[in-house]
C-alpha cells in the first residue's frame, strides 16, 4: 500500500515538473524591418577616415580586423539603425553591427567595414541593396510616421 502511494506521489510530482505554468510563450520584442540603401565599403585607413584615428568610430568603438561593422548615414539612425543595431545585408551571410555614423551630407547610405583590404572595398564598389535590421516592435509605428 505504501509503495503504491509513493509511486503515485512520484508520478504526480514529475507530472507537475513537466508542466511549466510560469513560462508563457513570450511575445517577441523586436522585428526585422527592411530598407533599400546605397552601399559602399570602407577601410580603417587614415587617408579614408579623416582625423581622430583610423580605427576609432564616431561612436568611439574601435574597429578591428574581422569585425562585422557598418557605418550608417544619419537619416538611417532616425529610422532605427542606432548604435549596435544588428543588420543583415543582402549578399552577405553574417550579421553586422552598426558601429559608425557618416557625415550629415550622406542620405540612405551604409558603408561596410572591410578591414584594411582596399582592393576588396574597391571591388565591392557602390550598389543598391536591401538591408534587414532589428528594431523594437513599439518603435515601428513611430518610424513609419516619421519617414522623410
Amino acid at each position: 500500500m505504501k509503495a503504491g502511494i509513493i509511486v503515485f506521489l512520484i508520478v504526480i510530482y514529475f507530472g507537475f515538473l513537466a508542466c511549466n505554468f510560469n513560462n508563457k510563450e513570450s511575445e517577441p520584442t523586436t522585428v526585422w524591418d527592411t530598407l533599400e540603401v546605397t552601399a559602399s565599403a570602407y577601410n580603417s585607413l587614415s587617408w579614408q577616415t579623416g582625423a581622430g584615428g583610423a580605427n576609432i568610430t564616431a561612436w568611439g568603438d574601435t574597429l578591428k580586423p574581422g569585425l562585422r561593422a557598418i557605418a550608417v548615414s544619419r537619416d538611417l539612425i532616425k529610422k532605427g539603425l542606432e548604435h549596435n543595431t544588428q543588420v543583415k545585408i543582402e549578399g552577405f551571410d553574417s550579421v553586422f553591427l552598426v558601429k559608425d555614423k557618416m557625415h550629415y551630407r550622406w542620405k540612405n547610405k551604409i558603408d561596410i567595414y572591410m578591414d584594411e583590404d582596399v582592393q576588396k572595398a574597391r571591388e565591392f564598389g557602390r550598389k543598391k541593396l536591401k538591408i534587414y535590421y532589428e528594431v523594437p516592435i513599439d518603435s515601428i509605428s513611430k518610424n513609419k510616421n516619421t519617414k522623410e
